[in-house]
C-alpha cells in the first residue's frame, strides 16, 4: 500500500497567499446561485405568497409551525453552502478539521447531484409531452419557480462540486491515489466486504421499488402519489434508483474490486451515490411527515417510509465505510513515515 498522509491534516504543499482566480470565480458563482432560493424562502417566511398560485395547498402550510421550521432549515442549509464555498477557497479553510467540511459537502452533494441529472431530463420530458411539473389538481407552485430554483441548484452543484474536488485533491490527494488492489493488504478488508454485502442487500428494496414506480407501478405508493404519476415523476424515480445503485456499486468495488481499477472510482461512486441516497431518503421522510396531500391524508405510505429509511441507512453505511477506509490508509501512511524517520 502506498504511503499516505493523515486525513485530518493538510498536505504539506505550500499554499498560495492568494486564491487562484478560477477558484474565486467559482466561489462567486456558487454564492450568487444561492440568491434566488434564499430570496424565495425568506419571502415565504415573511408571509409572502410569491410563486404560490391561488388554490395551492402550500398556502395553508405556510402557517404550519412544522412547515415553517422546515423552511428555516432550508435557509440555514443554503447559507451553509455560502460558508462552505468560502471555506474551500480561503487559507483558514485548510486549517479546519475534516468533518466541518466533509459532512456539509457530502449532504450538499447528495441533495444537488440528483437535481443536476434529473432536472434537465424532467424538463425535456415536460417539453416533449406538454406536461407539468405538478399535478393540475393541486398547483403546488408556479412553473417559473421550478426553473429558477432548480437552475440555481444546478449552478451551485457545478461550482461547489468543482471547488470541493480541487480542495480534496490539494488536502487529501495522497489518500485518493492508487488502485483498488492496494486495499488487498488491509487487515480490515473482511469487515469491509461484510459491510459491502449488507449495503448491496439493503439497496435492493429502494432500487426495485423506485424502478417499479418509475415504470408506473403503484405497489406500496400512497393514493396521492399513485395519482400523480407523470413522465416527470417517472424520471425522478428512475434517478433515485440509479443513485442508490451507484452507492452499492461503489462500496462493492472497494471491497471486491481487483486489478488496476483506480481507487478514486469506487470512492466517487460511493460518495455521490451514498450521499444522494441518504439525503433524499431523509428529505422525503421529513416531507412526508410535514406535508399531507391535498385531501389531508398522509403523503406517504408505510412502505414508502420504510424505503426512505432504508435509503438513509444505506447512505450512512457507505459513508462510514468510506471514512474508515480512508482513516486506515492515513494511519498506515503515518506509521510508515514514522518507521522511515526512525
Amino acid at each position: 500500500m502506498e504511503t499516505t498522509v493523515p486525513a485530518h491534516r493538510p498536505a504539506p504543499a505550500a499554499e498560495s497567499p492568494r486564491t487562484p482566480t478560477a477558484r474565486r470565480v467559482l466561489r462567486a458563482v456558487a454564492v450568487a446561485a444561492c440568491v434566488p432560493y434564499l430570496t424565495l424562502k425568506i419571502a415565504w417566511l415573511s408571509g409572502s405568497t410569491v410563486g404560490i398560485p391561488p388554490g395551492s395547498s402550500l398556502r395553508d402550510l405556510l402557517h404550519d409551525p412544522a412547515f415553517y421550521a422546515v423552511n428555516v432549515l432550508t435557509v440555514v442549509m443554503d447559507v451553509a453552502v455560502v460558508v462552505l464555498a468560502v471555506a474551500l477557497t480561503r487559507p483558514w479553510g485548510r486549517r479546519l478539521p475534516a468533518w466541518p467540511l466533509v459532512l456539509p459537502g457530502w449532504i450538499a452533494t447528495g441533495l444537488i447531484a440528483p437535481i443536476l441529472v434529473g432536472f434537465p431530463l424532467v424538463t425535456a420530458v415536460s417539453l416533449l409531452t406538454g406536461g407539468r411539473s405538478t399535478p393540475a389538481a393541486d398547483p403546488w407552485l408556479d412553473e417559473w419557480v421550478f426553473g429558477v430554483v432548480y437552475t440555481g441548484f444546478g449552478v451551485q452543484g457545478l461550482a461547489l462540486g468543482t471547488l470541493f474536488t480541487l480542495y480534496a485533491k490539494d488536502r487529501w490527494g495522497a489518500l485518493l491515489r492508487g488502485s483498488v488492489a492496494d486495499l488487498a493488504a488491509s487487515p480490515t478488508r473482511p469487515v469491509l466486504r461484510i459491510t459491502a454485502v449488507a449495503a448491496a442487500v439493503a439497496a435492493l428494496l429502494p432500487v426495485v421499488l423506485h424502478t417499479v414506480w418509475a415504470c408506473g407501478g403503484s405497489v406500496g405508493l400512497s393514493a396521492a402519489r399513485a395519482a400523480e404519476h407523470t413522465g416527470g415523476t417517472a424520471v425522478v424515480e428512475a434517478d433515485t434508483a440509479a443513485f442508490t445503485a451507484l452507492a452499492a456499486v461503489g462500496i462493492l468495488l472497494a471491497a471486491f474490486g481487483r486489478g488496476t481499477i483506480r481507487l478514486a472510482v469506487p470512492l466517487a461512486l460511493g460518495w455521490t451515490g451514498g450521499a444522494a441516497t441518504a439525503a433524499w431518503g431523509g428529505w422525503m421522510l421529513m416531507a412526508g411527515a410535514v406535508a399531507p396531500d391535498s385531501t389531508g391524508d398522509p403523503a406517504t405510505s408505510p412502505l414508502m417510509d420504510l424505503t426512505y429509511a432504508v435509503q438513509m441507512l444505506l447512505g450512512m453505511l457507505v459513508l462510514v465505510a468510506g471514512a474508515h477506509l480512508l482513516a486506515e490508509r492515513a494511519a498506515t501512511g503515518t506509521a510508515a513515515g514514522a518507521l522511515r524517520r526512525g
